[in-house]
């Protein structure tokens, strides 16, 4: 049947079947391109987001400092060990004279089921430069959980020398 039709004739149907086939691919192409816009618009409203949620790097270091380190418990002795060692290095490093620290006891945790608490007490003489020294430091301390008890008194004679009572807690398993 097309060898019977014309020249003119075959150019026609080549024409027609390529007007069909860009027709169909036109059809096919806006419906891609109209989903490939869309696609390109919910990312960039995803990464808005994404941008107003997380803060610049400066400001998520001013975070970090804000919020203290914390290491999960570990067991009696370890735990004992590593935050009675940590508590000393932070007297010292305040200027306080480290004296032995008195464990108080365990204490089963209300706040954390299945975690007890170990109470560290500190007893001694410092001068008032020194205990606010410690305590500006106590939460760069990863294993505290909680001063428990705080006191200072006052010297007469001396007032800047004071007694400082401070009992410290931290989870053990």
């Amino acid at each position: 049947m097309i060898d019977k039709l014309n020249q003119r004739d075959k150019r026609a149907l080549k024409l027609g079947g390529i007007c069909i086939i860009a027709i169909i691919v036109l059809a096919f192409g806006m419906k891609w391109f109209d989903h490939w816009h869309q696609v390109r618009k919910s990312l960039v409203q995803a990464c808005d987001k994404l941008d107003f949620v997380s803060p610049p790097e400066t400001k998520q270091e001013k975070l970090r400092t804000i919020v203290p380190v914390f290491e999960m418990p570990k067991k009696l002795e370890d735990q004992k060990f590593l935050f009675r060692d940590r508590l000393n290095e932070q007297l010292k490093k305040a200027g306080i004279k480290s004296k032995p620290l008195e464990v108080l006891g365990i204490v089963k945790s209300v706040d954390a089921p299945g975690y007890k608490l170990l109470r560290l007490r500190y007893s001694g003489r410092a001068s008032f430069s020194q205990v606010l020294d410690l305590l500006a430091g106590l939460k760069e301390n990863p294993y505290l959980v909680g001063i428990e008890e705080f006191s200072i008194k006052c010297d007469p004679k001396k007032k800047q020398e004071v007694d400082l009572n401070l009992t410290v807690s931290t989870f053990i398993k």
